[in-house]
């Protein structure tokens, strides 16, 4: 995991100095422009798509919500029983979380600042990562999923952005004029490739397409993880 540690560093710049006044407005209700009300139905479409993949009743189930953004994932896992640990790269974001949770919750949501792995003890039942490997090449995604294997004893639910011709010349412009106020570039995957790296890597499991989100600027693909242990 070469690049990884590089990445990991320029998505906690962006989300914690950078990004969190925009993050935290398109994860309220607030009235957003019309590109980000695309990206934040998008990502309610996905979030519910990624959530389907769990038992309904979570009671007793210990989850690790990997990259927890400002904590809506975290608040519904733990609305349906889980006992739910919410980590994020960026201290400002998981502030946000916290101040954020409904008072109903009390004991059922540990909140941590950190790497999505590194932070966080212990084992999990399941594990969900929200547009968090996003920015991540196949080797790294492949190594994430094989030290999460490790520990989640279920499903890992996680999104990828697909290797779709719009967003491959994103991609592309991306890297030829970065700047630096704009995100961490997103790279795109297949499923093909990531199951290519995960063999590579030596990591047993199964990889599985979910579903596709297309809404407006907001694609991303979910999948399924589950490791030979499980």
């Amino acid at each position: 995991m070469t690049d990884y540690a590089a990445t990991r560093d320029r998505v906690e710049h962006y989300f914690d100095r950078t990004a969190t006044k925009v993050w935290e407005r398109l994860t309220s209700d607030a009235p957003v422009s019309g590109v980000r009300a695309t990206v934040r139905a998008g990502r309610d479409r996905m979030r519910a798509v990624m959530l389907a993949q769990l038992p309904e009743e979570l009671r007793g189930a210990r989850i690790l919500d990997a990259g927890c953004g400002t904590g809506a994932m975290a608040v519904e896992l733990a609305q349906r029983g889980a006992d739910v640990v919410a980590v994020d790269i960026s201290p400002a974001l998981v502030e946000i979380a916290e101040k954020r949770m409904p008072a109903n919750l009390p004991g059922r949501i540990t909140w941590v600042a950190g790497d999505m792995l590194d932070a966080t003890d212990g084992a999990f039942d399941h594990a969900l990562a929200m547009d968090s490997m996003i920015y991540y090449s196949a080797p790294d995604i492949a190594a994430l999923l094989g030290r999460a294997s490790e520990r989640v004893s279920g499903k890992f639910v996680f999104t990828l952005p697909p290797r779709t011709p719009a967003l491959m010349a994103m991609w592309r412009v991306g890297k030829l004029f970065p700047r630096a106020d704009r995100s961490p570039t997103m790279i795109p995957q297949t499923t093909a490739g990531v199951s290519t790296a995960l063999h590579g890597a030596g990591v047993a499991g199964r990889l599985t397409e979910v579903e596709r989100i297309k809404s407006g600027f907001y694609i991303s693909t979910a999948h399924v993880f589950e490791g030979e242990a499980a």
